[in-house]
């Protein structure tokens, strides 16, 4: 793989959505595998991602720490591990269409209400904690098949409306867990192999230098336009996911 000029490319773009995601921008790293999936077969190009999210995911807890929201993670963390655990039990059954018609329809949709549906209460709702399973349980669900679990896990805490650097380190925490969950699953399903691990190796240091980019920044981008960045951005790759699994299910 790291003699093919396209996979390379197409790889080095990959690790650089990642990287962003994991300093801060959460949703923009969604678009790794789906894009790392036009030159290999979707759950190869999730396990070679793995090991580098695994690391960026260290880099990113760390830094954010002490910035984070202990409800959301008690309620999302559960049912984010239901999620991959059936996710597990499916992977041979599910299509990656399928995953990423779902993961489109529910990113579109969310983006649109919020952006013309009835206009919120000056007071962020009080998230519940069944609907903190369910949508954990999705983003486990959708990470596990297709390295894209940040739809669901927005569409219950975007509305929230969190201070900006308590968003990015929940969203840093729940998915460094998530990545670890996935861990046991991928090596039962047979993914990791030398070639993909060496691959990942290769790939690592441009992947931590990325990651701290993506750090620098959120630090440095205001709240209102960090929030409208990261609506757009969950809205253009939601649309760019749709697209993909309408063509895929329409070619088969």
């Amino acid at each position: 793989m790291l003699t093919d000029p396209l996979f390379l490319v197409t790889a080095l773009v990959a690790v650089t959505f990642l990287g962003l995601s994991k300093g801060g921008f959460a949703g923009v790293g969604m678009a790794a595998t789906p894009l790392l999936a036009l030159v290999l077969p979707p759950l190869q190009a999730a396990a070679i991602l793995l090991p580098i999210l695994l690391v960026q995911d260290v880099i990113s807890v760390w830094v954010y720490r002490r910035e984070w929201s202990a409800w959301n993670l008690k309620v999302l963390l559960p049912g984010a591990l239901i999620g991959v655990v059936i996710a597990w039990a499916l992977a041979a059954y599910v299509s990656d269409a399928a995953v990423r018609l779902l993961i489109g329809l529910i990113g579109v949709t969310f983006v649109l209400y919020t952006w013309f549906g009835p206009k919120p209460a000056e007071l962020p709702p009080r998230p519940g904690a069944v609907a903190g399973v369910f949508w954990g349980s999705l983003a486990g669900f959708t990470s596990t098949l297709s390295q894209a679990g940040a739809p669901p896990f927005q569409v219950y805490v975007l509305p929230q409306k969190l201070p900006k650097m308590e968003l990015v380190g929940t969203t840093a925490i729940c998915f460094a867990a998530i990545n670890a969950m996935k861990v046991a699953p991928y090596f039962a399903l047979g993914q990791f192999s030398t070639e993909g691990l060496t691959t990942s190796l290769a790939l690592l240091p441009f992947a931590v230098a990325v990651n701290f980019l993506g750090i620098w920044l959120v630090r440095r981008t205001p709240t209102a336009l960090f929030y409208k960045i990261a609506y757009v951005l969950v809205f253009l790759i939601s649309l760019e996911l749709l697209r993909h699994g309408l063509f895929e299910l329409l070619r088969t």
